[in-house]
């Protein structure tokens, strides 16, 4: 296993107990393939942080900010969704040190990818909050996680893309955004649907995902970047 005094040293946390943080970071594929390895994978990790990282983040919102439950929550959702834990985790230097199967690590898919990552990083959390304490663990989550509300809320990346690019459509064209699908494939439990955005007869852009909401979502995010929104 890598030496972790770097890793450490990137969390800010000098862990006590050095196999909760190895096992933070052993993925259930790991272990299919080494059987006699002596810890556990990291899923009751994630299940405690998640619970840990929720309570923190709803106690910072709750005291810090007078808003409606509505507001609060889709700040909450866009601090501790997949994508922007992937991306705090990547910052970390996490995937540096992520026990994968052989066939795992060599998977290019990007979504796939940032789901572990972010699993990973709230393993993490659950793993600091049992060696250090929930002090410890709020610490952790504010420098990392919670310092990243004022871009989220000055970018209104709180708002879905979706709803962001109907709006910036209805305001600057007068126009409803029309999603149609461009291709489907897959079976069942494995689609795959491209979909595309337009403002009346004008492609805008397209995204992909495994549900037609997904696509959408994504043809919307693209949509807002093509247009500079």
């Amino acid at each position: 296993m890598k030496d972790l005094k770097k890793l450490q040293k990137n969390l800010g946390v000098d862990f006590k107990d050095a196999d909760l943080l190895k096992s933070a970071l052993i993925h259930r594929s790991y272990l299919n393939e080494n059987k006699n390895f002596p810890l556990d994978h990291n899923e009751r990790l994630e299940f405690l942080g998640d619970a840990v990282l929720e309570l923190i983040t709803t106690e910072y919102l709750y005291n810090n900010f007078p808003n409606p439950e509505g507001e609060l929550t889709n700040w909450r959702a866009s601090l501790v969704n997949a994508k922007m834990l992937a991306e705090i985790a990547h910052s970390l230097e996490i995937e540096d040190y992520l026990h994968l199967s052989k066939g795992e690590a060599q998977d290019n898919n990007l979504k796939a990818r940032n789901y572990i990552l972010a699993n990973a990083l709230e393993a993490l959390i659950g793993a600091i909050f049992l060696d250090k304490g929930l002090e410890e663990a709020k610490k952790f989550i504010s420098r990392n996680i919670l310092s990243k509300l004022p871009f989220i809320l000055e970018n209104q990346l709180y708002v879905d893309p979706k709803s962001k690019f109907q709006e910036k459509s209805q305001e600057i064209y007068n126009i409803t955004p029309i999603y149609k699908v461009m291709e489907e494939s897959g079976p069942d439990h494995n689609k795959f649907f491209k979909v595309g955005v337009y403002l009346n007869e004008e492609f805008v852009a397209a995204g992909t995902g495994s549900s037609k909401q997904e696509a959408q979502v994504a043809a919307a995010d693209n949509a807002l970047t093509e247009k500079g929104w």
